[in-house]
């Protein structure tokens, strides 16, 4: 699964070229045709992109017959957004083409993008957690959200019942930012804690947003953002580099079979 603050930036990106725009052509690797594939293609080319929304770790492009075409991007799936004229140095699996542009889909398979009903879309949402973005999550919804949770602080925020588009890379940020150790129980948590922790999530969400996430790979032609917020990262995946903030060593760990980065001197 990629992260919240990736898939907030494609988002914006699909919005701003895509919204209103006609689905011309819908192209599939020769591997990827099937059945299902030529009756997605027979029922989206011809329709316009109202608007396009996230939903936890779901693209969706509202269409104009009130159906949902989402896209489902997996840790190795990319997206790259080109003019007509564009050729790409390598093939993707999937194209969606539009008048001048076209959406290409790197990495994904058939069953990555499905056409769905409201009622379907809303569905599969009843699982997922509140979006760390919602307005409606404040401290005291925080909070509950994690008061029957018994686990440790790291499994809690990768929980993606409770908090969507949170995993590896900025729990570790996150949890950084709080001063807190990945391994802390929930239950033990102080309300200054809680404080802190919710204080570095909004924090950490838009500070990678802005600064382009982790994600290096370019999102169209002269892309000078994506992944710059690597080098603003903190501990993830900087085992034995020198901690930031006291000078201490940063040290990998593995929490409820997961890998964790910290800095034992400096989160308690």
């Amino acid at each position: 699964m990629q992260e919240l603050p990736e898939l907030e930036l494609y988002r914006a990106l699909l919005a701003e070229r895509f919204s209103g725009a006609a689905i011309t052509a819908l192209e599939f690797h020769e591997d990827l045709i099937n059945e299902v594939a030529m009756e997605l293609q027979q029922d989206v080319v011809g329709k316009s992109v109202w608007f396009v929304e996230r939903r936890a770790e779901l693209i969706v492009f509202h269409l104009d017959n009130g159906k949902r075409l989402i896209f489902r991007l997996s840790d190795e799936a990319s997206i790259y957004v080109g003019s007509s004229n564009e050729t790409l140095e390598r093939e993707a699996s999937i194209y969606i083409r539009f008048d001048e542009r076209f959406l290409a889909l790197h990495g994904v398979t058939a069953a990555d993008i499905e056409l769905m009903s409201v009622k379907e879309l809303e569905s599969i949402m009843k699982n997922r957690g509140i979006d760390p973005l919602d307005k409606r999550l404040s401290l005291a919804k925080f909070m509950e959200r994690y008061a029957k949770k018994r686990s440790s602080i790291k499994t809690a925020l990768v929980d993606q019942s409770l908090l969507a588009g949170i995993g590896p890379v900025y729990s570790d940020e996150i949890l950084f930012e709080a001063g807190l150790r990945p391994d802390r129980k929930t239950a033990e948590l102080s309300h200054e804690e809680w404080e802190s922790l919710y204080s570095a999530l909004n924090h950490i969400v838009r500070d990678s947003i802005s600064h382009g996430g982790v994600r290096e790979l370019p999102l169209f032609a002269g892309d000078g953002i994506s992944g710059l917020y690597r080098e603003r990262l903190a501990v993830h995946e900087l085992e034995g580099q020198t901690c930031k903030r006291c000078g201490g060593t940063i040290k990998k760990s593995s929490v409820a079979g997961r890998k964790c980065y910290s800095c034992p001197d400096c989160q308690k």
